[in-house]
Parts: structure tokens; sequence; C-alpha cells
């Protein structure tokens, strides 16, 4: 198996907020299995690719859903023109030849599903295979990655305390403004004055979080409505494409989005 396909080659941009960098650092040199939790596009998948990066490693992300299960994690027997053939899922590949596991939204997976990965984040770091009859001893580079965003979950969806408590966690939050504005600088390809008015229409929008808004606007669609002003759409016209019909259908809340849009960019 060549894992070296999983490497990132190009370094993903990512301005740190504070200590992040440092911390997951000294989680990876103790193989310590990390938790990375926030709201949604705030950086968290970015963070990830970008340290995987830095330490020169591979890694292997699944985005999970209630659909996954503990086959698509760790591999199955499948059928081909000689018999049957073992092709190990994500996690095993992972844990065998050594990379960054990173496990997107755990928790909209089946929590059955995630009972497999308790014996690789303790201090037995081992995948048994019941289906193959075998135990992998995690590769010393192994380690296992995980993200959610707190916001979304109800009781049923939360993650067990059995499985939280098997990693060290890093918290993230939308940056400040100041660093959001070079963000979008430096991933939308616009200038400082229009990246600035971008952050003051995502800080309008942040304020109405459960006043009509379920969650406020993300780093990512501010990303993409500075891609959008780049292309030369006008900056009205691209924030209520990007910023605001993705969030909201609710005709009043569009409407006093729309206006603080047009009174920013007036």
């Amino acid at each position: 198996m060549d894992i070296s396909q999983y490497k990132i080659d190009n370094e993903p941009f990512y301005d740190a907020q504070s200590n992040e960098v440092e911390l997951y650092q000294a989680a990876y040199d103790a193989r310590l299995p990390v938790m990375v939790k926030g709201p949604t596009g705030c950086g968290k998948s970015r963070f990830v690719e970008h340290m995987a990066w830095k330490l020169g490693k591979p890694i292997i992300t699944v985005s999970c859903n209630e659909d996954i299960t503990a086959s698509d994690l760790v591999g199955r027997y499948l059928l081909d023109a000689n018999g049957t053939r073992w092709v190990d899922g994500p996690l095993t590949m992972a844990a065998r030849y050594g990379a960054i596991c990173y496990l997107d939204e755990i928790v909209e997976a089946r929590q059955d599903t995630m009972v497999i990965i308790h014996a690789l984040t303790d201090h037995r770091r081992e995948l048994s295979l019941d289906k193959k009859g075998e135990l992998i001893k995690a590769h010393p580079d192994f380690q296992l990655v995980i993200s959610y965003n707190p916001g979304y979950q109800s009781l049923m969806k939360d993650l067990k305390q059995s499985t939280k408590q098997r990693f060290c966690a890093l918290d993230f939050d939308y940056a400040d403004a100041a660093t959001e504005a070079h963000i979008l600088q430096k991933e939308g390809n616009v200038d400082e004055a229009t990246a600035k008015k971008l952050v003051q229409i995502g800080e309008t929008a942040r304020n109405l979080k459960g006043h009509g808004l379920d969650e406020g606007i993300s780093t990512r669609l501010m990303v993409y409505a500075a891609t959008l002003i780049n292309k030369g759409i006008a900056p009205v016209e691209a924030c209520k494409m990007a910023l605001v019909r993705p969030i909201t259908d609710d005709a009043d809340i569009r409407e006093t989005l729309d206006n603080a849009i047009k009174m920013i960019f007036a």
C-alpha cells in the first residue's frame, strides 16, 4: 500500500488564532488522539490538514454520516475473479501504515459504530479485525483526530462520555476581526477594505444567532463571497448569494441582512 498518496503536497493556508499549532504538535508527539470542536466553517478541517502537512504525515479523511458502519471504517471482504479478498477501510489503513485518520463530524455516525475506535484511543493502540481474525497494533506514526460542532448536537447525537474521555480537545471559534480579514485577503484575493466589510457583515449575522438564525455566517462563506467579488461580481450581489441565501429562507431575516449589506457597501 502506497500511503504517500494521502500526503498533502502544498501547504494549506492556515492563520493561527492562538497556540493551537503548538498544542497539536505536543499531542502528536505523544501520539494522543485529538478532538477538534467548533462551529461550522471556522477552520477545523483546514487546521487538521495544515498540521498533517506541517508534520509531513499522510492524512486519511472520513466524512461521517448516519449510514457509516464499522465495516466502512475497518474494511470488508469483497468478491473478485478469484473468490474473495480483504480490503482495508480508511481507519485500518491509517493504523496499519501510519497516517493521521481524521473523522469529520463524528457525531453524525451511529454510536455503535464509534465503539471500534476505543481500543485505538487508549494505551492499547490496537484495532481488532474480527471478520479477518487479525489484531493490528497501530503504527508508531498513527494518530486519530475527530471533529464536531457541539452547537448542533442533541442528547441523542452527542458523543458518549466513554468516547469523549479518550481524546484531548481543542476549542475553535471564528477568528477575531483582524485575523478573519487577513484570511479573506489571502484566500479570497480581495483588498483590505473589502475584507473588513465582509467581516462586518459576518459579525452582524452572528449577532442574530438564536434570534432567527440557527448558525451565523461562517468564515468559509465569507471566503466564497470574497472569491465572487474577485471574479467581478458586484459586492452586494456576491454577499446575497454567498452569505445570506445559503443560511436562511426566512423572508424577514433575509431582508434584515440584505439591508445591512447595502448599508455596509454603500
